[in-house]
């Protein structure tokens, strides 16, 4: 019989990619749950056989999500489902928070139906305004005080309590800046690469400072599947990301310079809130599971220039 998993905001970047590598293994039937609202059909993987099922539906609902638990009794859940991208959290962060029902609906689906563990979509978010480097997943504090990362958060802390409490085991991915193709165009990466490819202005927010680390999506799905077949990092938290650092505006720099773009850079007002001016993980545990060099940011961009997936008219 095949091991059922549940994978909650599958029709999104992350989401579908974890999805598509799981259905690849004969053994797994996945069902895709997401509400479309920043997930889309065109991210959805395309199975060649019955190892996918998508439902359209929301886990905040848990009507929408308790039907599904009762029909296809799951064996593990990614619970990857969240409202995304800095601006679109900041200008609704009601409707951010109302994941925290979605959080836990599907805990308290899990701990009643036989689900052997969670797999959680964290955010290097938590960790607010940086206060050590690299940023370690148990020594450095979870000071962020943006609704999304306040959810995220409470989702952790969540999980923490139903293991205490009902034995239900979980794994925390906190993942910082991934990129790929299929990531929604709004993202960094993608925003200057769609720039860059058409030769268009690239707007920067501030003078462009601010550190980030860029992890290519295939690094960062395989870290998190390893850890799902190798029975790693039970109970505990993981960083997803690489650990080298670059500059926003020495990464416009960097495309212009690839992509062979004509491409401007402008500065734009720094944001008010939101842009933290360094982030960078201890990535020790995620090299653990990956067991092989991370790609380089150089040959992420070029995948992504070759794939034409990011290219606009």
């Amino acid at each position: 019989m095949k091991t059922r998993i549940l994978v909650t905001g599958g029709a999104g970047f992350i989401g579908s990619a974890v999805a598509e590598k799981l259905a690849k293994n004969p053994d797994n039937f996945v069902v895709i749950v997401d509400n479309l609202q920043t997930g889309s059909l065109e991210k959805l993987p395309v199975a060649s056989n019955d190892s996918i099922k998508f439902i359209k539906a929301d886990v905040n609902d848990f009507r929408d999500i308790s039907s599904i638990f009762n029909a296809y009794r799951f064996s593990y859940v990614f619970h990857f489902a969240a409202l995304v991208g800095v601006k679109r959290t900041l200008e609704y962060p009601v409707m951010v928070l109302h994941d925290i029902t979605g959080i836990k609906n599907i805990l308290n689906l899990a701990k009643n139906s036989g689900v052997k563990r969670i797999y959680f979509s964290s955010s290097s978010e938590v960790y607010g305004e940086p206060v050590e480097f690299p940023q370690n997943e148990h020594t450095t504090p979870l000071n962020s005080r943006l609704p999304y990362a306040i959810v995220k958060n409470v989702g952790e802390a969540y999980l923490r309590a139903y293991k205490q409490e009902f034995d239900l085991d979980y794994t925390i991915f906190r993942f910082f800046n991934t990129y790929g193709p299929k990531q929604s165009k709004d993202f960094v990466m993608s925003k200057f690469i769609n720039a860059a490819l058409n030769n268009k202005d690239i707007t920067i927010y501030g003078d462009g400072s601010q550190s980030r680390t860029f992890c290519y999506i295939d690094d960062n799905v395989d870290a998190c599947l390893s850890a799902y077949y190798n029975n790693q990092m039970i109970n505990d938290v993981v960083n997803i990301g690489t650990d080298q650092e670059i500059s926003i505006l020495d990464l416009a720099h960097k495309i212009i310079e690839v992509c062979g773009s004509k491409s401007k850079i402008v500065h734009l007002p720094a944001l008010k809130e939101g842009d933290m001016t360094r982030r960078c993980p201890d990535n020790s545990k995620m090299k653990l599971l990956l067991n092989r060099p991370l790609t380089p940011i150089e040959q992420g961009i070029k995948i992504l220039i070759e794939s034409n997936q990011l290219i606009e008219s």
